[in-house]
């Protein structure tokens, strides 16, 4: 039996948090239901790592159960199903098992009278790229073409980060592997050969002194600069986690030669990728600018956004704006003005977010063909520098044809 926090509203409109005992989540929500109060929001009691890591659970949906969700829904309504129906489908048959819970929340919020845009907001799963598209899908009469717009969306973006994902694995199984190898030469080889050659007392030729010496004698102080580099990357981590210390961070790494021009272009196009979707179902500009700024992951972007959102909505074009920020790359200002220009912003952003997308999947490519034989160079010339030097005595013995008794 676990404890929930809850941020409910009775029904007189007093909103307060209570913690509600219950085996999991859905009976938590379940209970709350049945007392007939309204749920903002319920998270496990001991979320607060999780809270601090900027990380709920509840949100971790994989992308191919929701993407197949999507689909089977838009089938669903294209098929002249109404929405009630097309949920209680799918809360009793969704492909996740782990979705229909939610699904179940979802239809009975619309059974209740909400607009399904509103229930799947209060639901806390989805994202809000996803319940401002169903709300623009609501106004406009269009869901199912609004829905082939997100699906289409959401299947390019997935591909990208599986690409990003894929690229990125076998660098880090080098590393990886690589570090397993040298820590046990460090930890149980060289040990053993230097309490062989202290018996032994034999003169050690330079590099196997150098050896014994940083990985035995002052392996101490080695493991304590480790630590305190480890502690260091720790404090850095939970600092960029803050607001002012995430666009610091953001700043600096932006700065990075070619890798921060690469991230820069990737938030870009995830940005542009996003309000090209939510203009093209009928959301309305600044609606979708604050919508796509709730989207972006590095904090200076999203600020520069939501800066460039308030200037929007006070009559500034959107070239304008965003340039006044002073993060956005040059290209994607051009392209936004020649957009707005001749009245096709929503493929004009589009365009942006496959041109940054293409040219982000190369550079990444060219890196990781870079860096996957540096790896593999660096870390065999380490270990042949370790063998080297265990053997060098036991060569040297040979070589002078006498043992360390002659």
């Amino acid at each position: 039996m676990g404890e929930f926090v809850c941020r409910v509203a009775d029904a007189n409109g007093r909103v307060f948090s209570h913690v509600e005992a219950a085996a999991s989540l859905e009976e938590a929500r379940q209970k709350l239901s049945d007392r007939g109060l309204y749920i903002y929001s319920v998270e496990a009691r001991n979320s607060l790592i999780s809270g601090m890591l900027g990380v709920r659970k509840e949100r971790k949906i994989s992308g191919n159960d929701f993407l197949i969700l999507n689909q089977q829904f838009n089938t669903l309504i294209k098929a002249g199903l109404p929405i009630l129906k097309a949920l209680d489908l799918l809360a009793a048959r969704a492909t996740a098992q782990k979705l229909r819970p939610i699904l179940t929340q979802v239809r009975d919020r619309v059974r209740e009278g909400k607009s399904l845009s509103e229930a799947i907001e209060e639901a806390g799963v989805f994202s809000k790229v996803y319940s401002t598209a169903i709300l623009a899908g609501e106004k406009s009469g269009n869901l199912s073409g609004v829905l082939d717009y997100y699906i289409a969306y959401q299947k390019v973006s997935t591909g990208v980060k599986k690409k990003i994902v894929a690229s990125l694995v076998y660098p880090i199984l080098l590393v990886v592997v690589a570090t397993c190898i040298v820590t046990y030469l460090v930890t149980g080889v060289i040990p053993k050969f230097a309490t062989l050659y202290k018996d032994l007392g034999v003169p050690l030729p330079g590099p196997t002194q150098f050896l014994i010496a940083v990985t035995v004698d002052y392996r101490i102080y080695i493991l304590s600069t480790l630590a305190a580099i480890v502690l260091g990357m720790v404090g850095v981590f939970f600092w960029s986690r803050s607001e002012e210390g995430g666009v610091a961070f953001d700043r600096l790494v932006f700065r990075i030669p070619l890798l921060g021009d690469t991230l820069l272009k990737f938030q870009a196009s995830q940005f542009c990728r996003t309000l090209s979707t939510l203009l093209t179902g009928g959301t309305p500009l600044v609606a979708a600018l604050q919508t796509a700024a709730d989207s972006i992951t590095s904090r200076l972007v999203r600020g520069s956004v939501k800066s460039a959102t308030q200037m929007v909505r006070e009559g500034e074009s959107l070239h304008g704006a965003l340039s006044s920020g002073h993060v956005m790359p040059e290209l994607a200002l051009d392209m936004i003005e020649v957009g707005e220009s001749s009245g096709a912003l929503a493929p004009m952003l589009n365009s942006v977010a496959e041109f940054y997308e293409e040219e982000v999947g190369l550079r990444l490519s060219a890196m990781v063909s870079l860096i996957e034989p540096v790896i593999l160079v660096f870390m065999g010339l380490l270990v042949a520098f370790i063998l080297i030097s265990l053997y060098l005595p036991i060569f040297s013995f040979s070589i002078n044809g006498s043992g360390p008794g002659a």
